[in-house]
């Protein structure tokens, strides 16, 4: 099995940034894509960013294309996400995923969970 363990949530101003990192260990060779979901309160899990590794490709979701990073570093096994300008509706709980699988970017397609990091955005 994997393990994910996130860190960097907080609270920030709208127009700020925050840096999520995700620390994998276990079977951490069973990996393909990595990345990053989010859920509001009274919302599905979204899909937010992800790092595909046979693929050598990143995919966003549209709402934070050119405001958010997701990088990896497979020496270290781990997987950051970068936020900048950030808005009041990214407030939410962070998930780091991970799929043995390279294909998919819904919920579904990761076995592989976090606990989750709390994102708050004020106005």
């Amino acid at each position: 099995q994997v393990q994910l363990v996130e860190s960097g949530g907080g609270w920030v101003q709208t127009g700020g940034s925050l840096r999520l990192s995700c620390a994998a260990s276990g079977l951490t060779f069973m990996i393909d894509n990595m990345g990053w979901f989010r859920q509001a309160p009274g919302k599905d899990r979204e899909f937010v960013a992800a790092n595909s590794w046979s693929r050598s490709s990143t995919y966003y979701v549209d709402s934070v294309k050119g405001r958010f990073t997701v990088s990896r570093d497979n020496a270290k096994k781990m997987v950051y996400l970068q936020m900048n300008s950030l808005k009041p509706e990214d407030t939410a709980v962070y998930y780091c995923a991970a799929s043995s699988s390279g294909s998919g970017y819904q919920p579904v397609n990761f076995e592989f969970w976090g606990q989750g990091t709390q994102v708050t955005v004020s106005s």
